[in-house]
């Protein structure tokens, strides 16, 4: 991010919004140096704009002097069309899966490189994870993350794969190995991974789809390794075509 703040013509509202996507990944808050580093920024625009950004609402100055998302950017991040519609028809489906397997069940859409998680449904016996709503994580370290990438346009797959890094040392990211999954993920209608994302859990996806057959988000659930995700297929292929025929 280093180095947006030096190009000629950028605006308040550029960097304003440099400063908000600094909070990816960060719902605990960050420090104003954290914040500057992050949106590539100086110290002194960072603390100007955050302390603008409070003043709207749209962040929050915590008891410690970190800054947070404030309820202001929540409420507008919940209109947004991708969350709201996907989400809505999505619900009751993801709510089944749970109910059904009492494990952690996301929906993801692809972000970019990334995959974008809109839900998260999850217990108290259900296993943690580092995925929550809203969370941007790996495309091809995650089982929804794979469904999405082997559906992905050549362009992307080619950046991701080329890019992957090691989450785990259980992390798939030789080239070869990759791409021959991702045919493999295609072929088979599911992907599933074993601890490359998170130590001691696997996970199994399926995709969802529009009307044209275009994958447009994916179903996941994440358990400890010692079950077998793939017992869990059935209830995330209902789901996903319930959702499926809900957006047609």
């Amino acid at each position: 991010m280093a180095g947006r703040s030096t190009q000629p013509g950028r605006g308040v509202m550029a960097k304003a919004l440099d400063v908000l996507t600094a909070f990816d990944g960060s719902r605990d808050g960050l420090p104003l140096t954290d914040l500057a580093r992050r949106s590539g920024l100086p110290l002194s625009t960072t603390r100007r704009l955050a302390e603008d950004l409070v003043a709207q609402g749209v962040l929050e100055r915590l008891p410690d002097r970190r800054y947070a998302v404030g309820r202001r950017l929540w409420r507008l991040g919940l209109l947004a069309r991708v969350q709201g519609d996907l989400r809505d028809v999505a619900q009751p489906f993801l709510q089944d899966v749970y109910e059904a397997t009492r494990e952690n069940v996301h929906l993801a859409v692809r972000d970019g490189g990334a995959a974008l998680y809109l839900e998260r449904l999850h217990g108290r016996s259900s296993v943690p994870l580092v995925s929550r709503a809203g969370s941007r994580l790996p495309l091809h370290a995650t089982g929804v993350g794979k469904v999405l990438l082997a559906h992905a346009p050549p362009e992307v797959v080619a950046d991701v794969v080329a890019g992957a890094a090691k989450v785990t040392a259980y992390t798939i990211t030789e080239p070869g190995r990759l791409a021959r999954e991702l045919a493999e993920v295609r072929r088979r209608g599911y992907a599933r991974t074993a601890q490359e994302m998170t130590l001691g859990t696997c996970s199994v996806a399926v995709p969802v789809v529009d009307a044209g057959g275009a994958v447009v988000a994916s179903v996941g659930l994440v358990t400890a390794t010692r079950a077998d995700p793939v017992r869990h297929l059935a209830p995330l292929r209902v789901a996903a075509g319930g959702i499926s025929r809900s957006l047609c």
